[in-house]
Parts: structure tokens; sequence; C-alpha cells
């Protein structure tokens, strides 16, 4: 369609949020590398958020991207319109209750945690060494060091594709091992998590452990996407890779890092041609030596740029 008319059929009368069109996507994931949003919303809260989704035409897609940390756009961009919720309208973060925390889904995961310790609250740790925000951790019920999003969380508000809103409980969620089963177009804005009382020294030291973790074992420094394969039942996504001999493994400028074989890195110039291609090598390799089929934790959105096209393993 071209982003220019795209614009031409929005009815933005009365939007307050921030639209633009063709907005380079590269600058807002962590790999860096992706082409433009064809249009990119970042509405100024929920209120706004609802009316441009209720006055949005229903075939134009809607794609949700966070903070970008476990995103791979590809070069060919994403059609239709980008929505990004801004830490403004969907940062807030308030004890409610002695144990729980009500939270934006623009909340960084680190934030959450750091929140967490201020207020005495222990059980939310873990989200100090997750990269992302609250609301992809909602989506792919993010987890580490043995405790995921399902175990801490009581309920999330969103809105749906056409501007309505909706409360989900726990149940509502459906998570499994990084995933929910709540529907795909629904677009989380806040969550309530619950916690146990413990001491500061207590909570500091869970915190402190994790980061440790983090730094020792993880490529954190590099232009990275984190964990690239969920792992298998009963096996671990780095151990397969690495025994097919896949440790450092490159496609141009993308590698499997030396450090944490299951992550994938962005060396310099890597295209998202380059680390998607790494990525699908990677899981025919792992296929041919272990029988094992790798999923993609990474989240790929978007089209290939002609003639640019990976073609996906055991499709």
């Amino acid at each position: 369609m071209g982003a220019t008319k795209l614009l031409e059929r929005l009815d933005l009368e009365g939007i307050r949020g921030r639209i633009a069109a063709d907005v380079p996507l590269s600058g807002l994931t962590w790999f860096r590398v992706g082409g433009p949003a064809e249009v990119l919303f970042q509405p100024a809260d929920g209120e706004d958020l609802s009316a441009f989704l209720e006055a949005l035409p229903g075939e134009v897609p809607v794609t949700v991207v966070g903070v970008g940390s476990n995103l791979l756009v590809r070069d060919g961009g994403i059609e239709g319109v980008v929505v990004r919720l801004s830490a403004k309208g969907f940062g807030g973060l308030e004890q409610i209750g002695e144990n729980r925390i009500s939270c934006g889904a623009a909340v960084p995961d680190k934030k959450l945690a750091a929140f967490a310790l201020e207020c005495g609250i222990g059980g939310l740790e873990f989200y100090h060494g997750i990269p992302g925000a609250v609301g992809g951790a909602l989506r792919m019920n993010a987890g580490a060091n043995g405790t995921e999003t399902t175990n801490r969380l009581i309920g999330v508000a969103a809105i749906d594709r056409k501007g309505g809103r909706h409360v989900l409980s726990h149940s509502d969620m459906g998570y499994s091992y990084r995933k929910s089963a709540a529907s795909s177009d629904l677009i989380f804005t806040s969550a309530m998590f619950e916690g146990e009382p413990a001491p500061r020294e207590t909570i500091e030291e869970a915190m402190a452990a994790v980061q440790h973790h983090r730094e020792t074992v993880q490529p954190i420094r590099e232009k990275t996407g984190g964990s690239t394969f969920k792992n298998p039942d009963g096996h671990s996504a780095w151990k397969l890779v690495d025994e097919a001999g896949l440790r450092g493994f490159r496609v141009g400028a993308a590698q499997m890092s030396e450090m944490h074989c299951n992550f994938m890195i962005n060396t310099g110039e890597a295209t998202a041609h380059d680390l998607e291609t790494l990525g699908e090598t990677v899981r025919r390799r792992v296929h041919e030596s272990s029988g094992i089929l790798l999923d993609w934790e990474i989240k790929r959105l978007g089209q290939f740029a002609p003639g640019r096209e990976v073609e996906i393993y055991g499709r």
C-alpha cells in the first residue's frame, strides 16, 4: 500500500500519541538490524491505544514490538501499523497491598525487580536477569533461574484489535514453556504480580546471583537477542548446538557466540538475512546430528527483502 497512502486512510482525529511513516526499526532492536515499520504508532496511554485501534481499518495488520531484546526484524520491514508502548504511558509501577505490584507493560523487567526490592517483596528477583519489558514477558512466559512469569502473575489488562478492553486471569493466559495461549491480537497494557515478604538482604543476594550468572555465561555486551532456541524437553539447546560443532559458527557477520552457543550475535555489520540464515543453518545441522528439531525462541517479524528470502528448515 505504501506508508503515505496508509496514513491518508487513518482517522487520526483525537489521537494523542506519536505516529510516523517509514520508521527504521533497526535502532529499536538489540540486534541492530531490520527494515522499517510502514507506520509506527506510540500511543499516549491505554485510552489512546483503544481509540486508535477502534478507528483502524480491520484489514490493516497490527504488530506489537517492545524493547526489541528478543526480536529479529527482517530486512524488508513490517507492513501495516507497528505499535510500541511508551514508558510514559505504560510505565507505571505501584504497590497494591502487602505483596502485590501493579506494573505497566512497558516497564523493563529489570526495573520491576528493582521496584520489588524497594517494596520488600521477594520472588521477583528472576526478572533482574531478563533483558526485556513486561509486555514481552507476559506473552512468552519469560523466566530465568528456575522461576517463570506464570509463577508470579495474578492477572493482565489488555486491549484487542478492535479497541475492546479485557481483564485476563492467570488461568486465561494458558501458560506453558515460553508460550501463552492468550489471543495473539491482544495487546497487554499492564499486569499484577504477587511475591512474598522477604528481607532486603535476601532479595539483594538473589539479584546479585542472577547478575553474576548473566555476566559470566552470557554475551550481554554484544548485539544479541538472548536465547535463540527454546530448550527441547529433556535437553539444553546450547548443548545440542555445541555437540553439533557449531559454537562460534558464522554466516557473514552473524555468529553463534563462543561464550554461550545458544546466543546469536551481530559481530558488526550483519543483516537480518545473515542472522536468520545462521539460525536456520544451525537448526538443520542440529537436527541432522541429534534428530532434534530446535524451535526458535527469538521472535522473527516482517518481510524478507526481495531476493533475500530464507528457507525455513523443517517447514
